[in-house]
């Protein structure tokens, strides 16, 4: 078998209709167009719903929406407050980025309270998530919090 003798199999394919060859043909006259209208006469705009507002401009250009008031926190765990500060230290935002833990000091910090700590510290961030708080007052440890 050569790629020159691939056919369809018999009965898969049909001829094309050939519009507006006579009304014996079955789409002679109008050619399946209908009478009168745009639609009649010449192509219609892809997406022109009559004149209503078309789909594509009544949706929004890009997905999604976006807080101008959000504040983006950048999260440190408490797991990595003990592998980074020794016993009694107080760790402030400052410390942090010195540290490695945060890229910068002036974007507000939150601590969130995933792994364990069994070290005292003195906790200086924007925000503590429950457990975070609860984790470093269990291990002898004090959280302040700075105004975002």
């Amino acid at each position: 078998m050569k790629l020159n003798e691939l056919k369809p199999a018999p009965g898969s394919t049909k001829r094309k209709t050939r519009k507006g060859r006579g009304e014996a043909a079955g789409k002679g006259k109008t050619a399946g167009r209908g009478t009168k209208g745009t639609g009649a006469r010449k192509n219609v705009p892809l997406g022109f719903e009559g004149g209503q507002m078309p789909l594509q401009r009544r949706l929004p250009k890009l997905p999604g929406f976006n807080s101008r008031n959000r504040v983006e926190h950048t999260a440190v765990n408490v797991s990595a407050l003990e592998e980074v500060f020794d016993a009694g230290d107080e760790v402030t935002p400052e410390l942090m980025a010195e540290a490695g833990l945060i890229r910068s000091a002036t974007t507000p910090v939150k601590i969130l309270g995933d792994g364990e700590i069994t070290i005292a510290l003195t906790v200086t961030a924007n925000s503590f998530s429950k457990s975070a708080e609860a984790k470093i007052t269990e291990a002898g440890g004090s959280v302040q919090t700075v105004g975002a």
